[in-house]
């Protein structure tokens, strides 16, 4: 224990996932050291924390020996301007990576938000619907693999097809098969300009400017009981074209032209303590699927372009209604041609809840797990099916 006592402290009261006391905390300055860490923490269940924005999503760990901190694993390592490219370290805050001169890194995470925890959680945003999720701009990735090996995949050319694309699937596993310590992503440039086109009105409206081929980079709706539902579009370009996009889209409206979002722009539909729920399903069902989740007295926002939802149900004293709730929603996702998933829930109702729903190719989950961390150390109980 002697390596682990150097590279770790103990724990404190605020040291939790999902409720889960950890007993000791590490913060590695690089890869190697954190390597060491990891080979020195053989037998003990490990979770990995980034800015912290989403370590209540998901079911608590099982068990929880070790939280492996990544705020010291942080800097941008190399900006290649002429290449579209940043090599960045995982615990690298996504504002930092908001700023890069002249070009952006286009996933809509809080500032908070790290850049190993975005990808862990294939996090996206509004602007998914132009440029994507983290599985689609990340290019390379540095993973050390929950026996201690270091190991990469991709690269530094956007277009690089050799080998199998491991990086996918370290993107949205939360953490179950190894460490993020390094990410290589692609950017683009930062438009000349851009615009929202803002109104009142139904989600059935967003036909209109899929249809019309607008070239919008975000389509995006919000819903609430006993709110008119709201519409906003965002445009990217140039000055001239984006001016006349916006004033064909807020004739068709019956919207408003504006610099800024709308207040409710990129932010969960729900607060601490409350149910928040993804939703997914075919475009022509976004509507139907709005309608169903206010319906149950969440207030739903999204991409009506990616058909892309999430819900907030509001907190109650007891757990039936959430579960009524969830099954309602689930179901109607699943009318749509998609799924739910429960995101977070507070303590209490979690417990109750199906939190994952109906999985494909979970055997083929299992399997991989097996492989690689085959002691099912890292965030135990945390991924689909309790992997």
């Amino acid at each position: 224990m002697g390596a682990l006592d150097e590279l770790t402290t103990p724990a404190g009261d605020d040291d939790t996932v999902g409720g889960v006391p950890a007993r000791l905390v590490a913060a590695p300055r690089d890869t190697a050291e954190a390597a060491a860490l990891i080979k020195a923490a053989q037998g003990l269940a490990v979770v990995i924390r980034g800015g912290g924005t989403k370590l209540d999503w998901g079911p608590p760990p099982r068990e929880l020996d070790l939280i492996i901190d990544t705020r010291r694993l942080a800097g941008v390592v190399e900006h290649a301007a002429g290449d579209l490219i940043t090599v960045v370290r995982a615990g690298t805050p996504m504002a930092e990576l908001h700023e890069l001169p002249g070009q952006q890194l286009a996933l809509d995470a809080p500032p908070s938000a790290t850049a190993g925890g975005t990808v862990a959680a294939n996090a996206s945003g509004p602007r998914r619907l132009r440029y994507g999720t983290a599985r689609d701009l990340l290019i390379g990735i540095t993973v050390i693999r929950p026996d201690g090996t270091i190991t990469k995949a991709g690269g530094k050319v956007v277009k690089n097809v050799a080998g199998y694309d491991l990086g996918k699937l370290y993107t949205g596993a939360f953490g179950t098969l190894g460490l993020i310590t390094e990410c290589v992503f692609r950017l683009h440039p930062v438009p000349a300009a851009s615009v929202f086109v803002r109104a009142v009105a139904p989600p059935l409206h967003a036909a209109k400017i899929l249809a019309g081929q607008f070239a919008a980079s975000a389509l995006e709706v919000n819903g609430a009981p006993g709110a008119e539902p709201e519409l906003a579009v965002l445009l990217e370009g140039t000055p001239a074209g984006v001016h006349d996009r916006a004033a064909v889209i807020a004739g068709l409206l019956d919207g408003e032209i504006s610099d800024d979002p709308p207040p409710w722009w990129g932010v969960p539909p729900w607060s601490a303590g409350e149910v928040g729920v993804k939703l997914t399903g075919s475009l022509s069902q976004v509507p139907a699927l709005m309608a169903t989740a206010v319906g149950t007295g969440a207030t739903v926002r999204g991409s009506a372009g990616a058909g892309v939802l999430y819900a907030g149900l509001p907190a109650t004293e007891g757990t039936v209604e959430a579960g009524r709730a969830v099954e309602l929603l689930r179901a109607a996702a699943v009318r749509a041609g998609g799924h739910a998933v429960v995101l977070t829930a507070p303590a209490g109702v979690r417990e109750t809840l199906d939190m994952w729903g109906p999985v494909r190719g979970l055997a083929l989950m299992r399997r991989v797990k097996e492989q690689f961390d085959p002691g099912h150390r890292f965030a135990p109980g945390r991924f689909v099916g309790g992997i």
